[in-house]
């Protein structure tokens, strides 16, 4: 802008202004014409989105309470305090669900937005592996959306089976072809090669600097965040820790503090501890970042794990309460322990320190990032999961449009052949060895205690008959094939 005399130029714009307009009075006017522009410009950036996915941790597996009106939906024993100060700046999804209980079609579907019973557990699987390159993908769509996008992938990819790399699915940046062995898998197995059991007295592994690969991890991490910021690029990572998936490694300061706390119940391993809390350092990191980089405001973090804590491990004398409770089962199996998870979303218009109780799934991340960064067209039919701006906008209340009104879980291929549908309150869980159904209400039966399905049969049959045909049109896997 260019002032002389009774003239103003702004942008080869030549204005002149009367006795009656003081140049003082006009100045303000194009000072607040200005801003308008500047705060215009400012609402039409694109969001970031941070994808953080912890590996076999519990619903019960942090020190916030997963549900705020269940005092037992937290560990007795880990102390999270950045998975906590996560929690309070979002939405806590208490009903929130992985696609999946085990990791790697966990990991498929988020990506996808596709249930494991249309990837994982297909009868035709040579043909679905090459089909399943060309589906759409988190990162695909984002580009479409805007292809200022930069994408990246960190931490474990998990691509068993398949072998497709995260560049093959879109994404800019990744570590490649990573598994459970990157970041120190399971190699603490007992001599027959069944999963480790823990027993009272016996030695963990030694200290390490970088347990888990988590601050390494994180460190890069940061590095694509703030390459980004500073680039005016909007962005979308994920980042898959390692942790807290067997084999137990740790740093010797956080062991050594809850050597010295008091042991809870259902958790006391101090070792188990002392590496959930290592990875809540990492994520304090991220969020350190965020915050520094002034991009808070600008975006959506979304927090949950690929599937149910572990409920085979620790037990001992110590174990008064199982480590999952008060949800049944754990990790591979299809009641709640399994499959419902820590999930937490943070962001733009997302209220403070909230909750909602609406069921939602790790399917429901890609049409809920395509749709918050402008992607207008419609999406693929084939999808199973839905948009959540209407639940988190809305400070947890209404629902969640998909293409079926219920959440489906399926395994069978390589694992034992299960299912589980669950359609508003009601979940029924179907063994396929066995045809046995068994029916809960979710709503006053948190424990899956008390099957219904002899009360409820007309209930148990639509159920059924939902569960059969969907699997139907999938072309899934139903029988044992391991």
């Amino acid at each position: 802008m260019f002032v002389h005399e009774n003239h103003i130029i702004l942008n080869d714009i030549k204005f002149k202004f009367s006795k009656s307009i003081s140049l003082k009075t006009f100045i303000i006017f194009i000072f607040c014409f200005l801003s308008s522009c500047n705060a215009q410009k400012e609402n039409e950036r694109k969001p970031n989105f941070i994808v953080i996915l912890t590996d076999d941790q519990s619903w019960v597996g942090t020190s916030f309470l997963a549900d705020p009106e269940d005092p037992r939906s937290k560990s007795d024993y880990y102390q999270t305090p950045n998975m906590e100060r996560l929690a309070k700046s979002g939405m806590r999804m208490t009903n929130g669900y992985a696609p999946a209980p085990f990791c790697s079609p966990t990991r498929k579907s988020i990506l996808t937005g596709l249930t494991p019973a249309k990837h994982e557990y297909q009868k035709d699987r040579v043909n679905w592996t090459k089909a399943f390159r060309k589906q759409m993908t988190i990162p695909k769509i984002l580009k479409i959306a805007d292809p200022n996008y930069v994408t990246a992938h960190f931490g474990k990819w998990d691509a068993r089976y398949d072998n497709f790399t995260p560049e093959e699915m879109g994404y800019d940046f990744s570590d490649g072809l990573t598994s459970n062995n990157t970041g120190g898998g399971k190699n603490t197995l007992n001599k027959n090669g069944t999963d480790f059991e823990f027993k009272m007295g016996e030695a963990w592994p030694k200290a390490y600097d970088d347990p888990k690969l988590i601050f390494s991890l994180t460190q890069r991490s940061n590095d694509f965040i703030e390459r980004q910021t500073i680039n005016n690029k909007p962005f979308f990572i994920q980042i898959s820790h390692y942790a807290v998936h067997l084999a137990i490694t740790y740093s010797q300061k956080n062991k050594d503090k809850y050597i010295k706390f008091r042991k809870g119940k259902k958790h006391f391993v101090p070792e188990f501890a002392a590496m959930t809390e290592d990875m809540d350092e990492g994520i304090g990191m991220i969020l350190d970042k965020v915050a520094s980089l002034g991009i808070s405001d600008n975006t959506y973090i979304i927090f949950m794990s690929d599937n149910g804590g572990r409920s085979s491990i620790p037990i001992g004398a110590e174990q008064k309460v199982a480590r999952n409770f008060p949800l049944r089962g754990g990790k591979g199996s299809m009641y709640e322990g399994g499959l419902r998870v820590p999930f937490v979303i943070s962001g733009p218009g997302v209220a403070n320190n909230t909750y909602s109780q609406v069921p939602v799934t790790g399917l429901d991340i890609l049409p809920t990032v395509a749709r918050l960064a402008g992607y207008r067209d419609s999406l693929p039919q084939i999808l199973d999961g839905g948009n959540l701006e209407s639940i988190i906008h809305n400070k947890g209340v209404g629902s969640v449009e998909r293409n079926r009104p219920y959440l489906l879980f399926h395994q069978a291929a390589n694992r034992k052949p299960i299912s589980a549908i669950r359609w508003g309150h009601y979940k029924l869980v179907k063994d396929w060895r066995t045809n046995k159904l068994e029916l809960f209400d979710l709503s006053k039966d948190i424990e899956e205690k008390h099957d219904l399905s002899k009360e409820m049969s007309e209930l148990v049959e639509k159920l059924n008959n939902a569960l059969t045909l969907f699997l139907v049109q999938a072309n899934a896997e139903i029988k044992q094939n391991i």
